[in-house]
């Protein structure tokens, strides 16, 4: 709905006695007015349709519709069109004002607020006038007078009726005309509707009368009665009470008296034949029981010892499960040592470079000194002055390893602040994705650490971690994602556990954006995250992050890259 109506009322196409020449004549009886289960006040389309009781002035007519104006707008060249017309027109390539050819632009449209409440003044005649109503009212007061109008065509009330009445038709339509009318059964005195009373009788009435379905000689019986009719019907089918020890008779009701009677003796002796057949068979369980009776002892040292033994595992269970969390702590605390393995490696590596790159040049420098030395021919004055320039070029160099040692510290650390993020955000670029998976694959590289990202400038220090080939239940299967709490230089300032939401995402490079998450809230009595004393926490996170297959097949993976993206939550961080 736009901004320019009111919120309570709903669109509606309603008939207007003023109309453009170009628009088919409605007669009175012909326009289409609505019902009250679709009671709404503004047109779907165009302007009002109403039988206004004066001719409405020009200035109140759409340029397009030419009915009179809802929802006015006004143009930049002064014509106003209604909201639904003027919003056709804009649809329109190049739009064009039809009443001087004027280009129309959107934003210099605007509702004309005096036009529209002159408009809703104006005097109608009520929309139900062609079914008998006179009133006459403002068109701001139609929908009022529409809710108690009696000339107004309303559905039935009951809701399953198809049929339309005018209100003040309703009580007699309820009273006799409406199939869905309410009625009782004359039999049980049952409520329901009138459709149904024909089925009712015909099915489910209790006081319905029926007749016998064995034709006896009782005319009618009533329907709750009729199931217990059929013990006592002498035309009813019925088997002799003897059937289970052997009596195969079947006949009416009626002669079943003089079978009872005449084969008193017969019943007799099958009775006894069955009782000598149960016994036996009693006879035979007793022996059988006393045969089981025997092995029970037996059965009960075996269940005793089966007893025992379910204790014995479920112990050995427990231990085993304790060893399980050991060697789990173990692992978590090789993966710390592996890591800060792996920095220190890191550095010796630059340092064995430098350390190579010094020994060429101090090789090249004794190479020239030895030749100077030659040249001289063992001069003493020139060997002590060589003596003391090897001397001071020893500790030059000294002082130059301590030098670019520092300095590739400062690189190190100026590489490390310039990638880091301090709005609680990361974004991993993980290059040679199918040579790093090969290398978790074969146990070279299980796991990767982002770059260390921050929830301010003095706030938590964190980095994530990952496992290209999975870890836990997700090896070999899935991509496993964590988040690693590490230790920070403000930490004394900060609010220990760590208990941001932390939102783990995988970034999909293609079109569609359907990127792949999980959140979390941290576990505050976890070791994870609480104030490190390490140089970082235990990992926490998705061991079943995403399937490799799900990765590899979609477009999470471009040009051999994949970006993993860690969001913490800083909303409700205080300052420290």
């Amino acid at each position: 709905m736009s901004a320019g109506r009111n919120a309570d009322v709903r669109e509606l196409q309603i008939p207007l006695q003023h109309r453009s020449p170009s628009l088919p004549a409605l007669s009175l009886a012909q326009r289409p007015w609505p019902s009250d289960t679709e009671a709404g006040f503004l047109p779907q389309h165009g302007g009002f349709w109403d039988h206004f009781i004066a001719t409405p002035e020009p200035k109140y007519c759409c340029e397009a519709c030419r009915l009179v104006l809802c929802n006015p707008r006004q143009t930049e060249c002064g014509h106003r069109f209604c909201e639904t017309c003027i919003s056709e027109q804009l649809s329109k390539p190049n739009p064009v004002c039809p009443a001087d050819m004027e280009p129309l632009f959107k934003d210099k449209i605007f509702r004309d607020v005096c036009c529209n409440r002159e408009i809703m003044a104006l005097r109608v005649y009520c929309r139900s006038e062609k079914n008998g109503c006179k009133e006459q009212m403002s068109l701001q007061q139609v929908m009022d007078h529409l809710n108690v109008c009696p000339y107004f065509e309303v559905p039935c009330p009951l809701g399953k009726c198809k049929e339309k009445m005018m209100r003040k038709d309703i009580p007699e339509h309820l009273s006799w005309k409406c199939k869905h009318r309410e009625t009782t059964c004359e039999f049980c005195m049952h409520k329901m509707a009138m459709t149904e009373l024909q089925k009712h009788k015909e099915t489910v009435c209790p006081s319905f009368p029926v007749a016998c379905p064995n034709h006896c000689t009782f005319p009618s019986i009533l329907r709750s009665e009729l199931t217990s009719h059929q013990h006592e019907c002498p035309k009813a089918h019925v088997t002799c009470s003897f059937i289970r020890f052997g009596c195969n008779f079947k006949g009416l009701n009626q002669d079943m008296r003089d079978h009872e009677s005449n084969f008193a003796s017969e019943h007799l002796r099958l009775m006894a034949t069955r009782n000598t057949t149960l016994e036996a068979k009693m006879e035979d369980v007793k022996g059988e029981l006393l045969e089981r009776y025997k092995v029970l002892p037996g059965l009960s040292s075996r269940l005793s010892e089966t007893e025992s033994q379910y204790e014995e595992m479920r112990e050995n269970n427990r231990q085993l499960e304790q060893k399980l969390t050991t060697m789990q702590n173990l692992m978590s605390s090789h993966s710390e040592k592996l890591l800060e393995m792996e920095l220190e490696l890191r550095s010796l590596r630059t340092i064995r470079e430098e350390v190579e790159t010094l020994r060429g040049t101090v090789e090249s420098i004794r190479s020239r000194v030895a030749t100077l030395e030659g040249g001289r021919g063992g001069a003493n004055p020139a060997t002590h002055t060589l003596g003391s320039l090897e001397t001071q070029l020893s500790r030059q160099d000294d002082m130059l390893s301590v030098h670019e040692i520092r300095l590739a510290d400062m690189d190190l650390r100026f590489q490390v602040l310039e990638t880091a993020s301090f709005n609680g955000t990361l974004i991993w670029k993980i290059r040679d994705y199918k040579r790093r998976k090969q290398e978790a694959v074969a146990s070279k590289t299980l796991s990767l650490y982002s770059q260390p990202f921050y929830t301010g400038y003095f706030g938590y220090k964190m980095c994530a971690r990952v496992y290209l080939n999975g870890d836990g239940m997700g090896k070999g299967t899935h991509l496993s994602l964590f988040f690693v709490v590490m230790r920070g230089e403000y930490d004394a300032l900060l609010l220990w556990p760590f208990k941001q939401k932390v939102t783990l995402m995988l970034m999909d490079q293609g079109q569609a954006r359907k990127h792949l998450g999980d959140a979390f809230k941290p576990d505050p009595n976890s070791s994870s995250f609480r104030r490190p004393t390490a140089e970082m926490n235990i990992a926490s996170g998705c061991p079943l992050f995403v399937a490799q297959t799900v990765l590899e097949n979609g477009t999470y993976i471009k040009d051999d890259t994949i970006f993993i993206k860690v969001t913490v939550d800083t909303s409700d961080l205080p300052d420290p």
